[in-house]
């Protein structure tokens, strides 16, 4: 369906790799740390920190709390290809020097993002491109723009226009 040279720019996107780490609390434990969520910037594996239900303002009593960590980008490169359960560890292990008055979760979930944010985008591109015009074949997203709000609005909002000019 594609050209040869749309080929060759969709595989010059770069993504970073990054793990994220879930902590699942039982409701009624009290995670107290004075923020709702936290930009590390001294640790060579802890990027960011939230205590989820705070962030997003919606504690309740009958719903226990979370805490999301990320990585760096360095950490998930580094540890791509490593063991699941040992990068859950490593993470923990430096959460813990975080905040050592984290109580113990009742569930943990590790996740791995091979491609987590672009790193290079699509060169010379409006944050679209159209693959095939019949039928309308049109991809988009951060990797058409950058990775953050605005880039993904810039790349929606190219989408729009050009399925509007396809009807």
């Amino acid at each position: 369906v594609i050209n040869e040279s749309q080929k060759q720019q969709l595989e010059s996107v770069s993504y970073s790799s990054r793990y994220a780490l879930g902590l699942f609390y039982e409701a009624g434990t009290q995670i107290d740390v004075p923020w709702a969520a936290q930009y590390i910037t001294d640790n060579p594996c802890i990027r960011f920190i939230s205590i989820d239900n705070k962030k997003r303002n919606i504690e309740s009593p009958e719903i226990g709390p979370s805490v999301v960590v990320h990585t760096t980008v360095t950490f998930g490169s580094e540890h791509l290809d490593s063991d699941p359960a040992e990068v859950q560890q490593l993470i923990l292990s430096h959460l813990e020097k975080i905040v050592p008055s984290l109580p113990k979760p009742a569930g943990i979930k590790c996740q791995k993002w091979r491609y987590s944010q672009v790193t290079k985008a699509v060169p010379n591109c409006s944050g679209q491109m159209i693959l095939h015009t019949q039928p309308l074949l049109i991809c988009g997203g951060d990797g058409f723009t950058r990775s953050n709000f605005e880039g993904c609005i810039d790349s929606a909002m190219s989408l729009a226009e050009a399925v509007k000019s396809h009807l």
